[in-house]
């Protein structure tokens, strides 16, 4: 079967991911796209776990919050480095990730809650619900073919997504060396519209995601690709709410 020319600016779930696998015309042991939200809707269960755990853990000070932190943060990204060269092991280290995943953002999220606990109470439940509506209003708007995964579209994304990226790493590198960038964290009109530009942009990924499992499935590949897949949307579901989060918090301290 020839190789489908696929594109998300996902790292998880890149151009060269289908290639190399073996592909099956057996629909019992092949990818579908409702395996797939099958195990992601495991994965977000053990990651809400993992993450109440944590919140727990920060308000009865039973534990370093910080080492929670920075241990899902590194383990998660060891992992995801690992699934990508290792797409196979996805049934064993997707699940893995998750609980990972959900110890730095309960930490991340019960912070933000105790900072902004006087101007925003509710930032947490606000910014997981506004996670869901747009990751659902994604869905339809792809299920119906309103937004649609065309190759300018998928470049559109796929050049915004890196430019983010190169933008953090800047400012990473300025912090390193004390140089001051205010308008990440400020609630400036600046500040505001990149982060409401990123949350955009991390909006629109899931389009691209959906359509490379729904190209998966069509292809027929392999079972644990599921694993793979529902990994690799938790990835941007974890980097929107993360940005919608921040987006919250700069408008809270306009409050």
């Amino acid at each position: 079967m020839a190789l489908l020319d696929m594109k998300s600016s996902n790292p998880a779930l890149g151009e060269k991911t289908f290639k190399e696998l073996s592909y099956s015309y057996d629909k019992s042991s092949a990818m579908t796209a409702r395996g797939t939200m099958l195990k992601l809707g495991f994965m977000l269960i053990l990651m809400l776990a993992s993450a109440f755990y944590t919140w727990h853990a920060f308000y009865n000070n039973t534990a370093n919050i910080q080492a929670f932190i920075w241990g899902g943060a590194i383990g998660g990204f060891v992992i995801a480095l690992v699934l990508i060269f290792k797409k196979e092991w996805s049934p064993f280290l997707a699940p893995l990730y998750a609980l990972l995943e959900g110890l730095f953002i309960g930490g991340i999220s019960a912070t933000y809650n105790f900072v902004f606990a006087a101007s925003m109470p509710n930032i947490i439940t606000n910014a997981v619900g506004l996670t869901a509506s747009v990751a659902i209003a994604m869905f339809l708007l792809y299920n119906f073919r309103i937004i649609k995964a065309t190759e300018k579209f998928k470049s559109i994304i796929i050049t915004a997504t890196a430019g983010i990226a190169i933008f953090y790493l800047i400012v990473m590198v300025l912090r390193l060396f004390n140089v001051p960038v205010a308008f990440m964290h400020d609630s400036s009109m600046l500040g505001i519209g990149i982060s409401l530009f990123i949350v955009a942009i991390a909006a629109l990924n899931l389009i691209l995601d959906f359509d490379f499992i729904e190209k998966g499935e069509q292809m027929g590949a392999p079972k644990y690709m599921e694993w793979y897949g529902a990994f690799g949307l938790m990835v941007t579901l974890v980097w929107l709410y993360l940005e919608i989060l921040r987006l919250l918090s700069r408008f809270a301290s306009n409050k």
